[in-house]
């Protein structure tokens, strides 16, 4: 009889270690195949109204010229400019443009005529006079992108709220055609004056659907005046 019952407590002492073995094993597999929830995906969109100036002009030697640009920071933050992007012309690569973000359209525009950027400017090695323009953009895709080449599109157009509807309802055509939409924006004085700033994914598709009537057709459509203004360059640097 004793030996009989130390055989049925050691019996059940072993099947309560398998049970809590199991038990254990099934906890560690739960754990295992918790997954964490996946990130929710990050906005690059912006749709605030942001003032933005684009200068274009040429150089004698770019290298020279992009030293001097950035050691005369200061003044452009004093002035409330703050670099944004640095292209070089796809045809001259000596024709720069320069976007830079502005606090104060006001101030970038005294800015502008005050002879200490002629100075900087002549010490830079710009030739000629500069071509400014001040934009509101009322929409930008900060995405992270591959492509490099940028093409920028100035045109007037007859009333500005009929075409900014027109161009978002066919915004699909361009990235069919190998472009992708980085910005647009107006004239913040007149906002018949507009831009288009655009990634090119596809160089061929690109060229082919700039002299394409279809796109003939949407700016006849959307009132677009006239031919409109186009750049393509090359970005070189980012701030």
């Amino acid at each position: 009889m004793l030996f009989g019952a130390a055989m049925t407590s050691f019996l059940i002492s072993c099947g309560g270690n398998e049970e809590k073995k199991s038990s254990e094993s099934t906890t560690d597999t739960t754990a295992t195949t918790t997954t964490e929830p996946a990130p929710a995906p990050v906005n690059t969109i912006i749709t605030t109204p942001q003032n933005m100036v684009i200068v274009r002009h040429k150089v004698s030697d770019f290298a020279k010229w992009m030293m001097a640009y950035d050691a005369d920071d200061s003044a452009r933050l004093a002035a409330g400019l703050h670099s944004y992007v640095i292209s070089r012309d796809e045809k001259d690569s000596n024709m720069v443009m320069i976007a830079m973000k502005a606090d104060d359209v006001a101030k970038a525009k005294a800015f502008s005529k005050d002879p200490h950027l002629k100075k900087a400017m002549q010490k830079g090695g710009v030739t000629g006079a500069p071509t400014v323009k001040y934009y509101t953009m009322v929409f930008q895709d900060t995405a992270a992108i591959d492509s490099k080449i940028r093409t920028a599109s100035m045109f007037k157009v007859k009333d500005w709220a009929a075409w900014q509807h027109a161009f978002d309802s066919t915004r699909a055509l361009k990235t069919d055609n190998g472009l992708m939409v980085r910005a647009y924006g107006h004239d913040p004085d007149d906002n018949h004056n507009v831009v288009i700033v655009a990634a090119v994914m596809d160089s061929a598709k690109a060229h082919a659907y700039w002299s394409s009537d279809l796109l003939k057709q949407r700016r006849a459509a959307s009132g677009v005046v006239g031919t409109p203004e186009r750049v393509v360059s090359s970005v070189v640097k980012r701030y």
